[in-house]
């Protein structure tokens, strides 16, 4: 049975080096610091690449983050993969737990995470899985 963990979370991007733009796109590189409250008492520590179209508001990234701390009071580690795009404004975003990647208690751990920003704050739900204890 899917569980359901609710929180906030501050974020921390600092760019890796110069962006690289060109006629039609900018890309860039930065690495991730996260700290989660709530339900998913932890950190995340990534790195995500960038690309700003040329239309303001579209633009690409993808990360891949990995999380350290305890979900539901179970202690471990996960990676989290991003894939977003925004068209124009209008974002699309999946987040999910990288098969396999579960350590600790959180071994085949499986999941996605939506992120909200609102006022400045972030919040994420997280709906997951867990094998059932033997």
């Amino acid at each position: 049975m899917a569980k359901r963990a609710v929180g906030t979370f501050e974020v921390k991007l600092t760019p890796q080096g110069s962006a690289d733009p060109a006629e039609g796109s900018t890309l860039a590189r930065m690495s991730i610091e996260k700290r989660f409250l709530g339900d998913l008492e932890a950190t995340g520590k990534g790195e995500m690449l960038s690309a700003a179209g040329g239309v303001k508001g579209s633009a690409g990234y993808v990360a891949i983050e990995r999380v350290t701390g305890t979900l539901g009071g179970l202690s471990g580690s996960f990676v989290l993969q991003h894939n977003g795009t925004m068209t124009r404004g209008e974002p699309h975003l999946v987040i999910a737990v990288v098969p396999d990647s579960g350590s600790g208690q959180l071994a085949g751990l499986a999941g996605r995470m939506t992120i909200a920003i609102a006022d400045g704050e972030h919040s994420y739900e997280f709906e997951y899985t867990l094998p059932e204890a033997p």
